[in-house]
Parts: C-alpha cells; sequence; structure tokens
C-alpha cells in the first residue's frame, strides 16, 4: 500500500506543479488584491478539486468525460471564463490606469477570490477526465476503491494547497519588488496574456 501511494503522490506532485490556469489565477489575484485574495483563490480551486472528486467517487464526472457533448460545453465555458479573467486583468493594467495594487477587493471588478477559484476549476472537464480516467490506476488495491479514490483526492487537494499556498507567499515575500506600480502593471499584463493564451489552448485541446 506504501509503494502504491508513494507513487501516486509522485505523480500527483508532478501534475500539481506543472503551470497551468490555477498558478495563472492566483497571480492575478495576488497581483490585483494581495496575498490574502490569493490564499482565498487557492481555497475555491481547493474547493473545486473536491467537488470533482465527490463527482468521481459518485460515478457522474466518467458520465462527463464519457459524453463529447458535455464534455465540449464545459470545455468551452471554462475557456470563456479564462478569457473573462485574463480580459480583466488586460483592462486593470491598461497603460494610464490607476495602480492596480489600489483596486477596491469589495468593488465587482475585483470579485470573490474563493469564487474565482471554485469555477476556474469546476469548469475545468480535464479534471474529471483525470480523476475518472487515471485515479483509479494508482489507487491502492488493499482498500476498497471508494476509499481509495477519496484518500487520492484528498491527498491532490493537500498537494495543491502546499504548491499554491506556498507560492502566493512566495510572491508575497517579494512584495518589495512586486510592489512597484511599473512592474505590477506588467506582470499583470502578462498575466491576463497567459489566461487567455491558456483559453485557447484548452479550447483547442482534443476532447
Amino acid at each position: 500500500m506504501l509503494t502504491h501511494l508513494a507513487a501516486a503522490s509522485l505523480v500527483l506532485g508532478l501534475l500539481t506543479v506543472v503551470p497551468g490556469p490555477d498558478m495563472a489565477v492566483v497571480t492575478r489575484r495576488a497581483l490585483v488584491a494581495g496575498t490574502g485574495d490569493a490564499l482565498r483563490t487557492v481555497g475555491g480551486i481547493v474547493t473545486g478539486l473536491l467537488l470533482w472528486g465527490a463527482l468521481s467517487v459518485a460515478g457522474l464526472a466518467a458520465l462527463l468525460a464519457a459524453s463529447p457533448t458535455a464534455y465540449l460545453v464545459v470545455k468551452l465555458l471554462g475557456a470563456g471564463y479564462l478569457v473573462l479573467l485574463g480580459g480583466q486583468a488586460l483592462w486593470q493594467n491598461r497603460r494610464g490606469a490607476a495602480d492596480p495594487a489600489r483596486t477596491d477587493s469589495g468593488s465587482p471588478a475585483a470579485g470573490s477570490a474563493w469564487r474565482t477559484g471554485l469555477v476556474s476549476n469546476a469548469l475545468n472537464p480535464k479534471i474529471a477526465v483525470f480523476y475518472s480516467g487515471l485515479l483509479p490506476g494508482l489507487a491502492p488495491p488493499q482498500i476498497p476503491a471508494a476509499w481509495a479514490m477519496t484518500l487520492l483526492v484528498l491527498l491532490h487537494a493537500t498537494l495543491t494547497v502546499i504548491w499554491l499556498g506556498g507560492y502566493a507567499l512566495l510572491l508575497h515575500s517579494a512584495g518589495d519588488v512586486l510592489g512597484r506600480p511599473g512592474l505590477r502593471r506588467v506582470l499583470g499584463r502578462t498575466t491576463g496574456v497567459v489566461l487567455i493564451g491558456l483559453a485557447v489552448v484548452v479550447a483547442a485541446s482534443a476532447d
């Protein structure tokens, strides 16, 4: 059992640290509203993972993964949401705009950090494919399948908290540098472009 868990931890760890929409979303929230918002975004991302995990254990995620139409709809919705976030980042960091660090976190433009993380993951059907397709193969055979899947989902969520939470704190430690309005604006624009680029990749990816 320990061998299976070690192998699963390695695979899940590699998948967690690969840069993707989650890291881009956390970066955007950190630049716009600070470390607290970034950490709340991580909480939303993890909630999304747990949601997909619960659906996978119940067998519902496999139905989505097996339905080309449902998969396409969720994929396009997810890509559209990334475009929205990227567009907001570009608008907030446009030339001549006020310092994005001064954005009011309670304004409609800032939105809810936790909700941003949740929606970005809830509209990512690739998690359903991963949880229903790859995860069962990593599950320790010594325990019942449902419990094994639950254990691996919790392991993935824990690794995500550690990685993205640590990343958010790393951004905070670089606050003196990132706090410069000019650099913050450049990073905000870059994050916006990255989010839109990721949206294109998601929308164009094979089902």
